[in-house]
């Protein structure tokens, strides 16, 4: 007769197949979603200009973009501590499909003051992506955190690449369909951000968060609530404090220079077709190779990937400083913007995870995504300015002064 199985080891089991699921599942949403952001990526800053009528308010797209995602960050952890990541992404994906429509009705309007406030609701989708890659580690290992977290960071490499791409073919569908020029990216968008709400809604059981929490699912109140809030655990716990600077750092050098390509190339002769090309190849970068960068920071720790980002960024600086009247130097500093980035998030997120306790982790994720988003609106919002006032090198050269605070914290913190 065969022995029985360990109840303990059936646990283990079962929460190996809800994990392969879950992150069958969020896979399949990032790339959904990201076909709706890279679309709209690579028209936002343009569509701001062509509608308010100044370059200098270009900058604006990527600022309320992650000004957005910054305001719902805390909400949407906050939810998902109370009702799960099923509850959290699916509401994310409607508010941000309801963002991208009225973003369109903004541009039909020729309002910005309905189209920057768009924007910013349509950022809710930017921050569902990112509790994504969160909801990612609920159940993995410590083995395999990084690896899991970076596999739902790659998957939207698909939907984002070729997204950019789709710059031309969905202006000709929003002309098609009698919307103005620059604005058919954001009925992809919707549409994009719809499906991917209906796929959380349906297929994101049992709840990978509230399956995690088990016993700690309910919500703390009064003194203990407070010290579960995500800035007083960041100030008592160095190790995640320096991974969300990281994280914010790299994110608002990434949002400051990527917003402005689109600018500086269609001033320089550039078309719809090499800005597509340039997104598309600087979305790979930040995407593509995170599995590799998940599975290092698995083997050889987070700091050292952090650091090997900072290399990158500051390479992508001095390329576009350089090379900024060339279309390929300046793609190529792109490409290794995202690679930067990549290293930086995957290994800063898995850090943050891995850094406290399951039940503080929601508030701890909420807050740096907030600080991180926060800092890719500050990085937008001056990018538009430093654009105008000293070129594409100049900007480029003011990009390096975060690259070395990051890289300075983190050698501190590795002697």
């Amino acid at each position: 007769m065969t022995a029985p199985v360990p109840a303990a080891i059936l646990d283990d089991l079962e929460r190996c197949r809800v994990q392969r699921r879950t992150l069958a599942i969020l896979i399949a949403g990032q790339i959904v979603s990201g076909l709706g952001v890279g679309a709209a990526f690579s028209m936002g800053a343009l569509l701001v200009a062509a509608v308010t009528g100044s370059e200098a308010w270009s900058g604006m797209a990527a600022t309320m973009n992650t000004l957005g995602a910054a305001v719902f960050a805390i909400p949407l952890a906050m939810l998902a501590r109370r009702r799960g990541r099923r509850v959290s992404l699916t509401t994310g994906a409607l508010f941000a499909a309801l963002g991208a429509l009225a973003v369109t009705v903004a541009a039909a309007l020729d309002s910005p003051a309905l189209l920057l406030p768009s924007m910013a609701v349509m950022g809710i989708g930017s921050a569902l992506n990112f509790q994504s890659r969160f909801a990612a580690t609920d159940l993995a290992t410590e083995a395999t955190r990084g690896r899991d977290l970076s596999l739902v960071v790659w998957s939207t490499t698909l939907g984002a690449v070729i997204g950019p791409n789709l710059a031309e073919p969905s202006d000709a569908l929003g002309i098609a369909l009698g919307l103005p020029a620059l604005s058919g990216g954001f009925v992809i968008a919707a549409a994009a951000q719809l499906a991917g709400a209906l796929l959380y809604a349906i297929a994101l059981r049992p709840d990978p968060l509230l399956l995690a929490l088990g016993p700690h699912r309910v919500v703390p109140a009064g003194p203990e609530r407070r010290a579960a809030r995500g800035l007083a655990i960041l100030r008592a716990n160095p190790t995640a404090r320096s991974a969300v600077l990281a994280v914010a750092l790299g994110h608002a050098v990434m949002v400051a220079l990527m917003g402005m390509t689109p600018i500086h190339l269609m001033g320089h002769g550039g078309s719809l077709s090499i800005v597509g090309i340039t997104i598309s190849l600087h979305v790979a970068g930040m995407f593509g190779l995170s599995p590799v960068f998940g599975i290092l920071t698995d083997k050889i720790g987070g700091r050292a990937v952090i650091l090997g980002g900072q290399a990158m960024l500051a390479a992508a600086m001095l390329i576009a400083a350089v090379g900024a009247e060339s279309n390929a130097l300046v793609a190529v500093a792109l490409t290794l913007l995202g690679l930067g980035w990549s290293a930086s998030n995957v290994a800063g997120s898995t850090l943050v995870s891995g850094a406290v306790p399951t039940a503080q982790r929601p508030a701890v994720q909420g807050t740096s995504d907030l600080l991180m988003n926060l800092a890719g609106a500050t990085g937008g919002a001056l990018a538009g300015l430093i654009l105008a006032g000293i070129g594409f090198s100049g900007l480029a050269l003011v990009l390096l002064v975060p690259v070395v605070i990051v890289t300075a914290d983190q050698l501190r913190r590795r002697r």
